[in-house]
């Protein structure tokens, strides 16, 4: 591939820029004043948000299904990081236990089943005393209820992806037996991008909660 071929390329596939999400740095800062060592990033893309963890010099181990992106994680963040191909769905792809997990703008692509799934497995590897960060779409986003209804607040978009829009309750229906104790509506808006609502998710592992 030309020099000119490949930046265009990357150009195409960068479609949120380069800069992290600012949970993607809020989730760094708190997890280094906790003392953490170990990350696990399921989602990992092209690695923009996994660039503050790497700048807190935190070992970080990411899971993405596609190879296009982690070519571009490579040119971004070097050669040398540690990321998983394959689907959540194979959860887990080692048997290591995790400080901190973030997982941004995943989970609501998920049906009923995967996201049960991916919440079970991230909790099962993160460490007593651990935390993880999810972000996921909100019922207030301007695209709920547009598009084919798949089901309750799930629907296609005209682009053919699937979203799930959560609210108060489902937040606490999926969350709530994983160490739940903030849920929060933030904005994000990206590379031009208009805005969108998500949740912000946060979950402890205790040392009296651990989920078998």
């Amino acid at each position: 591939m030309s020099e000119f071929w490949e930046d265009a390329f990357q150009e195409k596939n960068l479609m949120w820029g380069e800069e992290p999400t600012p949970l993607a740095i809020e989730a760094a800062e708190i997890f280094k004043q906790l003392g953490f060592r170990k990350i696990l990033i399921p989602g990992f893309g092209y690695g923009r948000n996994a660039r503050p963890f790497y700048e807190q010099e935190f070992e970080v181990t990411g899971i993405e299904i596609s190879g296009t992106a982690i070519k571009l994680a490579q040119k971004l963040l070097g050669p040398e990081i540690r990321v998983f191909q394959g689907s959540v769905d194979d959860m887990p792809f080692d048997q290591d236990a995790y400080d901190g997990i973030f997982c941004h703008a995943l989970i609501h692509l998920l049906d009923a089943g995967q996201r049960k799934k991916l919440i079970l497995d991230c909790y099962r590897q993160l460490r007593p005393g651990g935390m993880m960060f999810f972000t996921a779409i909100t019922k207030d986003a301007s695209t709920y209820g547009v598009g084919e209804k798949l089901g309750t607040d799930r629907y296609r978009t005209k682009d053919g992806v699937n979203l799930y829009f959560y609210d108060k309750d489902s937040i606490k229906e999926e969350f709530g037996g994983f160490g739940l104790f903030e849920a929060t509506k933030i904005d994000e808006a990206g590379n031009g991008k208009p805005a969108t609502r998500f949740w912000k998710v946060v979950c402890k592992k205790t040392e009296a909660h651990v989920q078998n």
